[in-house]
């Protein structure tokens, strides 16, 4: 964004106070004003931009003067007669009872109104070097560095500002500075800090602030966005900040979102619970944007003035926090993160309140995973409905309460039945990382169920950084009927089909359409073989007990003779 060119009207005869108070901490300078003065053309200066900056500068010669190696100044006159009368004729308006004729009467004027001159000297806005600078705009020579540098200056007190017609999205403008410029080279870092934004995602597995993170469907994940302000903060008159958050069209944003004011960096982190910071939210207006395409939604806090927030100063953080609820539309992990992204509007430019700039977006990312049962006859491998199921876990923070997953993939502290569909699936998304417990509660009439057993979700995720999010998932599946209940799909190819047992097919453990895990599980059908022609059966059965008995008695008789024989 390209900044409309007003910055020298406040810039230019800023410098003149700050140049003149400065022989106090800069130099020896002796304090001799004269008509004309003779200087030199051979000097130079560097601006470095702070981090993030990318602008140029322009520079205005408010006096010349001599300079000499060891920093002495001397012989100091106005730039030129023009910026002179501009200077005289607004002490008048200031003061009534001024009645100065002579260069060291203005200076000794406008000394006792600046305060905190130096080397490097930024001045407040809305004080008299701006009101001067209004005045003189246009009144005297300017120079525009390129590449951070410009040289060739005469000797002198100079003024540089940031060029308006460089400052981008992103970029912010510097507060004046004034120096001395003699035959040693100046080096200065410009006086800004761009503000930033960072977006943290609080994770429920350990409570710590992470760049990536996964949640369960239904579950309210807690964000926290940190803002800084501009270094110069003090220099501006008001100063535009503004939050512009987006979240995926899996989440939704609760209410009861907060805005705070922490002294620093270190006090903004160390307060997650969100105890000691200042409460600032009646400050800001929140405001949500109509969905968009993809069914994000934009909410924005604005203030249209921190200045009038009390306390705020340039070692600011100021932070939102907010919840929102993990909802039906989260996105599976095995496509892709459910990504959220926040930007920060703000103030770019001391001299112009209407300039305002931006940050890159910070992104997080939240994943959730998925989980499909697929129920087949163990015999024929065919789809099996209305089998019954109950799926249980601890979560991901390992809670001592057992909870049972519905059908929405929402944690439930009552108990859920699941059934097979026409299809013989279960299927489950929205599901955090963990521990899962399947229980077969009912067979389908005539099969007989599975044992108990555990799926376990294992996410391998970069938490933080640039590079944050998820590297890897697996599973892994423990049972003690492995014949009967695979991780995967069921091969069915022709060989494999009818050996009452089931086969791993290479490549199906995740669904590639949707992300989600597959599990199959085979129930054996109960077999009872029926008794036909009863009546033969048991006219068989009588007669084998005939002659058993005859046999019996036969023997009875036999061992009687034989014992009347010996006697």
């Amino acid at each position: 964004m390209k900044i409309t060119k007003n910055i020298a009207r406040l810039a230019v005869t800023a410098g003149l106070t700050a140049a003149l108070s400065f022989g106090c901490v800069m130099a020896p300078v002796t304090m001799a004003f004269a008509v004309e003065g003779a200087t030199t053309a051979n000097g130079s200066v560097t601006i470095e931009n702070v981090e993030g900056n990318t602008t140029e500068f322009k520079g205005y010669q408010i006096f010349r003067a001599d300079v000499a190696t060891n920093g002495t100044v001397s012989n100091i006159t106005w730039a030129n007669i023009n910026v002179q009368n501009a200077v005289e004729s607004f002490i008048q308006v200031e003061d009534e009872s001024y009645a100065g004729r002579t260069a060291q009467d203005a200076a000794d004027w406008i000394t006792k109104k600046v305060e905190g001159a130096g080397k490097t000297t930024r001045v407040e806005f809305g004080s008299i070097p701006y009101k001067i600078a209004d005045r003189v705009d246009g009144l005297t020579e300017s120079v525009t560095t390129t590449g951070k540098t410009v040289s060739g200056l005469e000797h002198g007190y100079w003024l540089f500002v940031t060029d308006p017609g460089t400052i981008e999205t992103g970029d912010a403008g510097t507060s004046p500075i004034f120096t001395v410029v003699g035959s040693a080279p100046v080096k200065i870092t410009e006086k800004t800090g761009v503000p930033t934004v960072e977006k943290k995602i609080v994770s429920d597995a350990d409570g710590m602030e992470h760049d990536a993170a996964d949640s369960q469907i239904g579950q309210d994940v807690t964000y926290n966005l940190y803002g800084t302000v501009a270094e110069n903060f003090d220099k501006y008159g008001t100063y535009f900040y503004q939050f512009s958050d987006q979240i995926s069209k899996g989440l939704t944003l609760q209410e009861g979102a907060k805005v705070y004011l922490y002294k620093n960096r270190n006090d903004a982190k160390a307060d997650l619970a969100r105890k000691k910071g200042t409460d600032i939210t009646t400050n800001f207006i929140k405001s949500t944007d109509t969905a968009a395409e993809d069914g994000s939604m934009t909410t924005k806090w604005t203030c249209d003035n921190l200045k009038t927030v009390k306390g705020v100063t340039k070692d600011s953080y100021i932070v939102v926090s907010y919840t929102a609820r993990i909802n039906e539309h989260a996105i599976v992990a095995g496509t892709e993160s459910n990504n959220n992204a926040v930007i920060l509007k703000y103030s770019n430019n001391p001299m112009d309140k209407d300039s305002k700039g931006q940050t890159p977006p910070d992104t997080v990312k939240d994943y959730t995973y998925g989980l499909r049962i697929n129920k087949v006859d163990l015999g024929t491998e065919t789809k099996l409905p209305n089998a019954q199921f109950t799926i249980t876990t601890n979560g991901d923070e390992k809670n001592e309460q057992v909870k049972y997953v519905d059908d929405k993939g929402k944690l439930s502290t009552n108990e859920v039945i699941l059934k097979t569909n026409g299809d013989g699936v279960i299927t489950l998304t929205g599901l955090d990382a963990g521990v899962y417990t399947v229980k077969e509660v009912s067979a389908p009439d005539g099969y007989t169920a599975v044992d108990p057993f555990t799926f376990e979700i294992r996410p391998t995720m970069t938490d933080d950084g640039p590079a944050a999010g998820l590297t890897r998932v697996t599973g892994e599946l423990k049972t003690s009927q492995e014949t009967k209940v695979i991780a995967g799909l069921n091969d069915t190819s022709a060989r494999k089909v009818g050996d009452n047992k089931l086969d791993f097919k290479e490549g199906t453990l995740i669904n590639t359409d949707d992300g989600t895990f597959n599990i199959t599980v085979g129930d054996t059908k109960q077999i009872n073989l029926p008794l036909t022609g009863l009546n033969g059966v048991t006219f068989t059965w009588i007669a084998g007990g005939a002659v058993l008995c005859i046999g019996v008695a036969h023997l009875i008789r036999s061992r009687k003779r034989d014992d009347g024989s010996e006697e």
